[in-house]
């Protein structure tokens, strides 16, 4: 299960990261916002990141105007490593030696076309597990 928050400067993305989800059979839990209306991103920031932490989902993703405000946002929860990536190589990059479990990015930044590309990468990259990648999140956590 994906967890999905966005604000006003993301709606219009999610919505299309939403359809690509549902193409790909992936299931998703919408956090919100529900509409272009003004929004605190925090809100819906946090309530995503809290479902990845406690394990109600596995995976998040975020969109705001830049990827910027919602990661900072999420990464104030405990356990959450959330990562803005406007390109694949991040993407991948994040998943890999980060085991990065949350993916934030702007909807004013990139085009739909690579934000889909992007979550694919996002959601298909697995973390290496690589003594040194596992070594340094450790000590992310302390």
């Amino acid at each position: 299960m994906i967890a999905l928050g966005c604000d006003q400067g993301g709606y219009l993305l999610m919505q299309k990261v939403k359809k690509h989800l549902e193409e790909r059979g992936l299931e998703y839990k919408d956090f919100g916002c529900y509409s272009e209306e003004s929004v605190d991103y925090p809100v819906y920031a946090k309530k995503a990141a809290k479902a990845v932490a406690n394990g109600e989902c596995d995976r998040g993703i975020l969109i705001c105007g830049t990827g910027i405000g919602i990661s900072i946002a999420a990464n104030k929860i405990k356990g959450i490593r959330a990562a803005v990536c406007h390109d694949c190589f991040s993407a991948a990059a994040t998943r890999e030696h980060n085991d990065a479990n949350m993916l934030a990015m702007g909807g004013r930044v990139i085009g739909e076309g690579l934000a889909l590309k992007i979550v694919d990468t996002f959601l298909d990259t697995p973390f290496s597990g690589e003594e040194r990648h596992v070594r340094r999140n450790n000590m992310l956590e302390d």
